[in-house]
């Protein structure tokens, strides 16, 4: 078994700090320090401490904050610490292997839970007037039916659209962005390639997605998680062609397989 290193399971709980991000920022409003925030130093000191928590709480660490904060001024001062580097090697392998089995069990918990709310909801939603499904499981309904052309899944394609959970939960909007996203269409979710070929320009349709067609056990944490079913209102604006696949590549980082939705 590989020895992971005290200092880099530390650095695990820290460093999604990595871009100090404003998605964290959304999760919390922001409050009264107590003390002024004049300075670039003390704007990124309290910005340190604002990701670090958010993150230990993002991933269900539970801590006792005082004594968190004490081994954080003994290391910063370089103060006696209260463990040796033996002993604090050993705490936080235990720590990370507990970590490890908690988020592993939620995982599967969230897998069955998910799955059994996507089955129940394509079971129902499939006898709702105007849902039509494909033999591949999909689920859709023309709100517009548009008079343009239909791309193939060597096209690429610019489009309008908005992304939610079956709860209605949203992740995703080019709508909210201010601006449509252009993309190769066989490089996104198989809902997406398969969907947007029914489309004709200036269409718009909404998209049931069952998790296999979606994002599938693995998800796209932290908003989409493992067999989530998903439901998409897409707009096609235009069928640009195969020539503009190489420059709209990294432009529809939303509905990409590899990468998680933006929100």
């Amino acid at each position: 078994m590989k020895t992971i290193s005290w200092k880099t399971t530390a650095l695990m709980l820290v460093l999604p700090l990595a871009g100090l991000s404003a998605a964290c920022a959304e999760d919390a409003p922001a409050a009264d320090t107590g003390s002024t925030m004049e300075t670039d130093q003390q704007k990124a000191s309290y910005a340190i401490g604002l990701n670090m928590g958010q993150n230990m709480r993002q991933q269900g660490a539970e801590f006792e904050l005082d004594l968190l904060f004490q081994g954080l001024k003994d290391g910063y001062e370089g103060a006696d610490a209260r463990l040796t580097p033996e002993e604090a090697q050993q705490v936080l392998q235990t720590f990370q292997q507990q970590m490890m089995a908690k988020q592993q069990q939620k995982y599967q918990e969230d897998l069955a839970a998910n799955q059994a709310a996507a089955e129940a909801f394509f079971a129902q939603n499939r006898e709702k007037e105007g849902v039509q499904e494909t033999e591949s499981g999909l689920q859709y309904e023309v709100l517009e039916a548009g008079t343009g052309d239909s791309p193939t899944a060597e096209d690429t394609v610019t489009v309008h659209y908005r992304g939610t959970l079956l709860d209605g939960t949203q992740f995703d909007s080019s709508y909210d962005r201010g601006e449509p996203t252009t993309f190769p269409l066989g490089r996104v979710i198989p809902a997406w390639t398969e969907g947007l070929q029914l489309m004709k320009e200036g269409a718009k349709y909404k998209l049931y997605v069952p998790p296999a067609l979606g994002y599938g056990e693995r998800g796209a944490p932290p908003k989409i998680g493992p067999n989530a079913g998903l439901l998409f209102e897409v707009e096609l604006i235009d069928v640009v062609g195969e020539e503009a696949e190489g420059e709209a590549e990294g432009e529809a980082e939303s509905v990409e397989p590899d990468e998680s939705p933006e929100g």
